[in-house]
């Protein structure tokens, strides 16, 4: 459920009354993630590795209270639960949005996942659930080897985003640098980089 809260009453009222107005508020970290351990459930599985990626984001978010709330229109919204979402190519050859929603069910993650995807990938037509859930926005682009991404700021979307590109193969190990976009009114950097080290453990620990 989505709820308009007064800024001054959130932990946020400081860093929403510095960094609404600013005409850059958006902050960017990279780093380099092992995923040897989800490439190989992945593979074990039958799993699909971006599925189990975007599960252990919206697992380590979902901790920090932080991922609740959302600065939008001179405003400050919470949220009660999450969403992850995914850019999903349609079989027109475009793109749709597909917000999925988090729960810590891996299993219950994975079906609704493979069935939200599919059917947005077929229709053409996002699936959209900003209004009742914050959700935390990723872009997987497998084909190219990049190391960080840094999105347009529109105004428009605010929320958390994460990017990576094709992992990378070393000797005894699988690594993907990330980047995560934040707006500043909704996190310092400080807590952005400890979402990144839940991450990362999270990505360690999965079962």
């Amino acid at each position: 459920m989505k709820t308009e809260v007064a800024p001054q009453d959130t932990n946020r009222a400081q860093a929403f009354e510095l960094w609404m107005k600013s005409p850059m508020p958006m902050v960017t970290l990279t780093k380099t993630l092992d995923v040897t351990h989800i490439l190989r459930m992945s593979r074990r599985k039958g799993l699909k590795f971006n599925m189990l990626l975007c599960w252990c984001i919206g697992k380590a978010a979902s901790g920090m209270r932080e991922f609740y709330m959302l600065p939008t229109d001179d405003k400050m919204c919470c949220f009660d639960s999450l969403a992850v979402n995914v850019i999903v190519q349609t079989k027109g050859g475009g793109i749709a949005t597909c917000d999925v929603p988090f729960t810590d069910n891996l299993r219950q993650f994975n079906a609704d996942y493979m069935q939200l995807t599919r059917r947005v990938s077929d229709t053409a037509m996002p699936h959209d659930l900003s209004d009742r859930r914050m959700s935390i926005g990723t872009s997987a682009m497998p084909q190219c080897e990049i190391d960080s991404v840094v999105n347009q700021y529109s105004g428009r979307y605010n929320n958390p985003f994460i990017a990576w590109g094709r992992y990378r193969r070393r000797i005894l190990k699988t690594l993907l640098p990330i980047s995560l976009q934040f707006h500043h009114a909704q996190m310092d950097g400080g807590h952005a980089a400890v979402f990144l080290s839940k991450l990362q453990e999270t990505i360690k620990e999965i079962d």
